[in-house]
C-alpha cells in the first residue's frame, strides 16, 4: 500500500506532467502558425512523451493500491515569442520540472518507500536527458539565429523525431 503522503504528491506530478503535455502542445501550435512544421512536430512528439510520463505515474498508483485523483489543469498561454525563446521557456519548464522530481524523490526517501524512490529514479535520469537535449537545441539556435537558411536547416531535423 502506498503512503498518503507520497500518493499526494504524486498525484501532484501526474497534474504537472499533463500540464507539460498542454503546454508543449499549445508551443507545437504556435510553431505551426510560424510555419515551422519540424519544431511543431518535435513538440507534438513531446507532448505524447509527457503524456506516457503521466500515465507510467498513474499506473505506479494504481498498482500500489494508491487512488487517482486528478485536479483541474491550467490552460498554457498561446503566444510565445520567436523559436529561441519557445525553446528557452521549455527549458526553464523542464528544471522546474527536474525540481519537483527530485523533491518527490527526497520526500520517498524520507517515508523510505522504497518502491517510489526507485520509480522515481527513471525520473531522475530521464529529465537528465531532457534537459540535455532542450539545451542542445537552444544552443544550435542561438548558433544560427532566427534568420537565414540555418533555422529552417533545424527545423527540418527536428522534423524527423520519432521517424525512421
Amino acid at each position: 500500500m502506498i503512503h498518503k503522503s507520497i500518493q499526494d504528491v504524486l498525484n501532484t506530478q501526474i497534474n504537472l506532467e499533463q500540464y507539460s503535455a498542454q503546454l508543449y502542445l499549445a508551443m507545437s501550435a504556435h510553431c505551426e502558425t510560424k510555419s515551422f512544421r519540424g519544431f511543431a512536430h518535435w513538440l507534438r512528439m513531446q507532448a505524447q512523451e509527457e503524456t506516457a510520463h503521466a500515465m507510467k505515474l498513474v499506473a505506479f498508483v494504481l498498482d500500489r493500491g494508491g487512488r487517482l485523483e486528478l485536479k483541474s489543469i491550467d490552460a498554457p498561454p498561446t503566444e510565445f515569442g520567436s523559436i529561441t525563446q519557445v525553446f528557452e521557456k521549455i527549458l526553464e519548464h523542464e528544471q522546474r520540472i527536474t525540481t519537483s522530481i527530485n523533491a518527490l524523490f527526497e520526500r520517498s526517501r524520507q517515508e523510505k518507500d522504497y518502491a517510489s524512490e526507485i520509480t522515481l529514479q527513471w525520473y531522475v535520469t530521464e529529465q537528465v536527458e531532457e534537459e540535455a537535449n532542450v539545451g542542445q537545441i537552444l544552443d544550435q539556435l542561438r548558433a544560427v539565429g532566427e534568420k537565414g537558411g540555418g533555422i529552417w536547416y533545424l527545423d527540418s531535423k527536428m522534423g524527423k523525431r520519432g521517424k525512421s
